[in-house]
């Protein structure tokens, strides 16, 4: 009797792994099916960046998708903004380090952002993220240059599923990283980072001061501010209001 339970055991122990095997062998070919693409909508210093994955047919069941965006230090996200977005959206955003919303270009660093957008069940051979972005100042130029450009690099793609644990299957030509599992940042998981075939990037023009005004520019606040005391100080006086 328990010969019999323990051999059936053992022969469903080893199904579930040839199982498995199967199901990451017949992953690693469908990979080859995917493509990540990013456009930039709206114009001035507040853009939308849309990041849009595509899967071949077939997707594998429980397939989880991750994007990480490196940020230079020329823009920033606004994470009370992502955190209203999350109320009414599938998209998750858990950020590397905290965002100084003031702060301008030249006194600020690059960031990480680890994105999960949730699949359509309807569609789950199109995954997109849509990421209000927005332009920092940036310090005045001396060489009458009036805009600034920006590039902003395509981010990399994550992926994992339950019904493959075996990750060692995608050593070549990806690569088996770790990263968070969720944007709640609780447990660390390995994922499938997808070489990209091409480098794609988006890039945009913030406008920049003039440099070479400096000294006019300052010299008529000053100006002006000097005659406006002078004016408010003589109608003081006159109306006795001290």
């Amino acid at each position: 009797m328990y010969v019999v339970v323990l051999l059936t055991t053992l022969t469903y122990l080893v199904t579930c792994s040839v199982g498995k095997d199967d199901i990451c062998g017949i992953l690693k070919p469908w990979l080859l099916s995917t493509s990540i693409s990013m456009e930039l909508n709206k114009k001035g210093f507040h853009r939308e960046l849309v990041t849009t994955v595509k899967f071949g047919p077939d997707v594998p069941n429980g397939l989880k998708v991750m994007l990480i965006h490196r940020w230079p230090r020329g823009v920033y996200v606004d994470p009370y903004e992502l955190a209203s977005l999350r109320d009414h959206s599938d998209l998750e955003v858990l950020l590397d380090s905290t965002i100084d919303l003031e702060a301008p270009a030249h006194k600020s660093v690059g960031f990480v952002a680890f994105v999960y957008p949730s699949l359509d069940e309807q569609n789950p051979t199109h995954v997109e993220a849509v990421i209000p972005i927005h332009g920092r100042y940036h310090e005045p130029s001396y060489d009458g240059e009036q805009f600034v450009l920006v590039h902003l690099d395509l981010p990399e793609l994550l992926l994992r599923t339950d019904t493959c644990s075996q990750l060692s299957h995608f050593s070549s030509p990806h690569a088996v990283v770790e990263a968070p599992c969720t944007a709640d940042n609780s447990s660390i998981c390995q994922w499938v980072k997808i070489q990209h075939q091409e480098q794609d990037h988006a890039s945009f023009q913030i406008p920049v001061g003039d440099g070479s005004l400096m000294t006019a520019v300052c010299t008529g606040t000053l100006v002006v501010t000097l005659m406006c005391c002078v004016a408010l100080s003589k109608s003081i006086w006159k109306h006795g209001i001290i």
